[in-house]
């Protein structure tokens, strides 16, 4: 086994919990241009390892391992002890020694190897973010669409147009839409192509982005639906039904109707991140593309945003989750076998995954009684609508929304004409003079 430095104890739980949380890892040599990294986040830790091989300057290639075993056991896949990060480690290192990863040369691997590839990396972030072991999104999609479909036997180095576009057919018939399946289908083949692609076909990523490439009539590619954009009198009824059944569920609905920010970036908020002395708050980037650094977007709320956040923020640390809830346990009524069971609150936690408002979300709906399914997505819908209906600029609404003008054009230009009608009709003056 590689020698190992001993600058810090990262193979000791009890030391890893003292160091302090910052934005840089703390790294461990395993021998020249060989390092194993420990990420103290805000909610557990990470191991990541990084190669540079000799006499190549640069921050080298890093792979994120798994999350380390602070708070749960180990399992040898997600959750790793610093003995298991350090063996994947160094598996790692032996493989970019060699040029890549072990089947780099295999021009026989199939999509359904690309796919669980693809998988297996976003259920290693996924769990890195959640400081807990959590599947992707991308896991159900793709293995429900891709990996139960006949494309997934597949060779990629015989992969065509054609496949894919046969592919795309016999998802449509069991989804009204299929562009986010799509986006990570395409990610994890391009991934696959630049890890294997001394093996495969030089013009694979060509037949990936034509036979990916989403057909269909304009209205199936606009996929913000009237009946999803909210008159503000409608969004007032959702949050006053939401407040009623949970204040923990209010005070998340609140926020997404004020900011219009997506779920996975709220859930991340802190209590510092709410600055009510400027009438602001700071909500998270998402982690959507390809960016270095995650920074933060001001966006403002009213008085009476902020007075539903106060209660949240009395007491705690600044560091503490903005947006908590109750996690509930069933216990017995009585010592009987055959006693009824009942949930009770057990513990205080942040949210994890947008599925836990599923069912709350639905009986406010139904409190606020709306006949027509809403989404929780409607909020950000409805916020992007009302500030082109204001008159603020495209990009300054894409900046708050922490997205790019060119999706708001293609998503909202319908709105974006309406705004703009609105104010040309300002623009028109009498220019002929009456008679008195």
């Amino acid at each position: 086994m590689a020698r190992v430095s001993a600058d810090l104890r990262l193979q000791d739980r009890s030391a890893r919990t003292r160091l302090k949380v910052r934005s840089n890892p703390y790294w461990r040599m395993v021998c020249e241009g060989q390092h194993l990294g420990y990420y103290k986040g805000p909610r557990g830790g990470t191991w990541i390892a990084r190669y540079r091989p000799p006499g190549i300057d640069g921050n080298g290639t890093k792979q994120s391992l798994g999350v380390a075993d602070d708070v749960g056991d180990a399992n040898g896949e997600t959750v790793l002890s610093w003995k298991q990060a350090l063996d994947k480690a160094t598996h790692w290192f032996g493989l970019q020694e060699k040029g890549g990863i072990e089947t780099a040369l295999n021009a026989d691997v199939t999509v359904a190897e690309a796919v669980e590839a693809y998988i297996a990396m976003r259920n290693v972030r996924r769990a890195s973010q959640a400081g807990r072991t959590v599947l992707s999104d991308a896991s159900s999609s793709l293995t429900r669409h891709v990996l139960e479909d006949q494309v997934a036997g597949v060779a990629l180095a015989k992969l065509t147009e054609a496949d894919l576009e046969a592919w795309q057919l016999r998802v449509l018939r069991r989804r009204g839409t299929i562009q986010r399946v799509v986006n990570d289908f395409k990610a994890a083949l391009n991934r696959a192509w630049k890890q294997h692609r001394r093996a495969l076909p030089t013009d694979l990523p060509v037949v990936i982005k034509h036979g990916l490439m989403v057909e269909g009539p304009p209205q199936q590619q606009a996929t913000v639906r009237d009946n999803q954009i909210l008159p503000d009198d409608m969004i007032r009824r959702i949050i006053t039904a939401a407040l009623a059944l949970d204040e923990d569920f209010g005070r998340l609905v609140v926020l997404l109707a004020a900011t219009g920010a997506r779920f996975a970036q709220l859930r991340r908020m802190t209590v510092g991140d709410v600055q009510a002395e400027h009438g602001r708050v700071m909500v998270p980037e998402s982690f959507k593309g390809n960016k270095r650094d995650i920074g933060y977007i001001r966006v403002h709320v009213g008085t009476d945003t902020l007075a539903v956040l106060a209660p949240a923020m009395e007491g705690r640390p600044l560091s503490a989750p903005l947006l908590e809830r109750w996690r509930y346990v069933q216990v017995k009524t009585g010592e009987r076998r055959d006693a009824t069971r009942v949930w009770e609150r057990d513990t205080r936690g942040p949210w994890v995954t947008a599925s836990e408002m599923t069912r709350l979300w639905n009986d406010a709906c139904e409190n606020a009684g709306f006949a027509v399914r809403i989404i929780p997505y409607a909020l950000r819908h409805s916020s992007i609508v009302r500030g082109l209906r204001m008159g603020l600029p495209i990009r300054l609404v894409a900046a708050v929304h922490d997205t790019s003008v060119a999706m708001i054009e293609r998503h909202y230009s319908r709105w974006i004409t309406e705004g703009l009608d609105e104010l040309a009709v300002r623009a028109v003056v009498p220019l002929v003079a009456t008679a008195a």
